[in-house]
């Protein structure tokens, strides 16, 4: 027989995993297969079913406490002790390679798991002294896996509530190095995208979701999952926000849309939701439910970039907030989660959600940004003609050459507007995308009324202010005429080399200075 060397634990250990955090996930994904073991066997409800994650940060201590089945004293031993030979189903359960709870290993100096089953009166406990465990594999001497975990495993049973039904994982003295699992808020945000738990209630699209699953008999494992006593929810919300601390609002989701994907056998493969809004600009990383995200039994597989690769332009996922279900049991997480098994499922599930998200996807936010900037351009015109009689009236205008200049601007703006509207009314027959409709009608309301309230009553181009303060130079009556000519070049100059901002700042001054 081959013989299997130490090494094999730090690749499940250390080796595998680039975040701490990912240990939440694997104990998490191994509570809710037995809580639904716990349901179907009539144990517990699914209301009554908890995850309880305690963290202690001055102890150092972390518990992922489960009211499930637990696990009988007679199979505990090889439960627990086996590696990689899990009795779990590929394609049925969450969780099924029988390595996940190994990964607690790497971060604490004592891995400890107790456990009880229904009915039975014994607590059965294995203890891993993982910091042992670390300082072996280094070392010079060749160790066996089967040397290193009889050094480092010890089993033993206490009296226990013959009632009571649950497992324990508890990880002791956690290392500095692993500091972010001691992080409540930070362990929060990152489950709260990862784990299998309920939409947050601010979320007020959410009931679409549940419609959507209840109406095309889908599954949406939910469970009650608690992070110090507090309601793990996933934080999407409808508001799109921008800026550093002082967030704003810039954007909202106003709808969801559906799209199921199917193989060529006709076999679903995935089903997604996505939300609808103006889609002014990439989401800014601020907004933490941004992306596209993969999930396989509401886990989420990798992250918020997982799915770029699958658009023509890796940004074009930044546009969008959603899920990506894959239902499909051939479509089988890798060790990492970080996505998928390579068969021919992953890859006619790619085909089909690049063809969408090229077809559909991409052209929404593409055809959204030609929408708005046909409004901007009209938009644009009427604060061109607004300014250019403003000025006029207030006699503002430095010379007759920069009023015929102005008027010039605003004969180019007519004729954008003139295009830009051709291109709006192009848009408003659009029938054949539901969700096109939507982000027209969404943008429509923020540009209200540009369309009818564009003007017409646009000064004559030739016309010219008259009389002695027809300009601003004009108007400095306190001074003599050429002095008015110096200021003139003067305030010519400025407008021509400062930024249209600056000089406006500065001509209104001089104006205010000299009156």
């Amino acid at each position: 027989m081959a013989v299997i060397g130490k090494n094999i634990l730090e690749n499940l250990t250390t080796g595998m995993y680039t975040n701490a955090k990912v240990c939440y996930r694997e104990y998490i994904q191994n509570a809710c297969d037995q809580i639904d073991l716990a349901v179907e066997q009539g144990i517990i409800s699914l209301e009554e079913a908890i995850v309880d994650i305690d963290i202690k940060v001055k102890e150092k201590y972390i518990r992922i406490h489960d009211n499930a089945t637990g696990v009988k004293e007679a199979n505990f031993i090889a439960d627990l002790g086996d590696i990689a030979n899990s009795n779990k189903i590929s394609g049925k359960q969450k969780g099924f390679r029988g390595i996940g709870r190994l990964c607690g290993l790497a971060y604490c100096k004592i891995l400890k798991f107790s456990t009880s089953y229904l009915g039975e009166n014994i607590k059965s406990i294995m203890v891993c002294d993982a910091e042992k465990m670390r300082a072996m594999l280094p070392d010079a001497q060749k160790y066996t896996i089967d040397e290193v975990l009889s050094e480092i495993v010890s089993f033993k049973t206490e009296k226990e509530d013959v009632d009571k039904h649950y497992f324990d994982v508890e990880l002791i003295d956690v290392v500095d190095t692993a500091k972010d699992l001691l992080n409540e808020d930070e362990v929060y945000d990152y489950l709260s995208f990862v784990a299998p738990v309920d939409y947050d209630n601010k979320f007020f699209n959410r009931s679409e979701i549940y419609k959507f699953v209840k109406d095309n008999h889908l599954r949406l494992d939910r469970y009650r999952i608690f992070v110090n006593g507090s309601d793990l929810v996933k934080e999407y919300n409808a508001n799109l926000k921008e800026g550093g601390d002082l967030q704003k609002k810039y954007d909202e989701i106003t709808n969801l849309e559906f799209k199921k994907f199917y193989n060529k056998d006709g076999e679903l493969l995935a089903w997604m939701w996505y939300g609808l809004s103006r889609f002014e600009k990439a989401i800014p990383a601020c907004n933490k439910m941004r992306g596209l995200r993969l999930r396989k039994e509401n886990i989420q597989i990798g992250g918020d970039k997982t799915l770029n690769s699958l658009f023509a332009e890796s940004r074009g996922n930044q546009y969008f907030v959603g899920e990506v279900f894959a239902v499909h049991k051939d479509l089988i997480p890798n060790s990492q989660r970080d996505y998928f098994n390579q068969n021919i499922y992953r890859e006619y599930f790619e085909k089909e959600l690049r063809k969408y998200f090229k077809e559909v996807l991409q052209k929404l936010y593409y055809d959204a940004n030609r929408l708005k900037n046909s409004y901007k351009k009209i938009q644009d015109l009427n604060n061109k003609i607004t300014n250019y009689n403003k000025n006029i009236e207030e006699k503002n205008f430095i010379s007759e050459e920069a009023q015929s200049e102005a008027f010039k601007e605003i004969i180019k703006a007519q004729n954008d507007a003139e295009k830009a509207k051709k291109e709006i009314n192009k848009f408003s027959e659009k029938k054949e995308i539901s969700a096109f409709n939507v982000v027209r009608d969404n943008i429509s309301k923020r540009f209200d009324g540009e369309l009818s309230k564009t003007k017409t009553d646009v000064v004559d181009g030739k016309t010219k202010c008259t009389g002695k303060d027809a300009y601003i130079a004009n108007s400095f009556s306190k001074l003599g005429k050429k002095e008015r000519k110096h200021i003139q070049t003067v305030l010519t100059i400025i407008t021509e080399v400062a930024p249209k901002e600056v000089a406006e700042e500065i001509l209104s001054r001089i104006k205010d200075a000299f009156k």
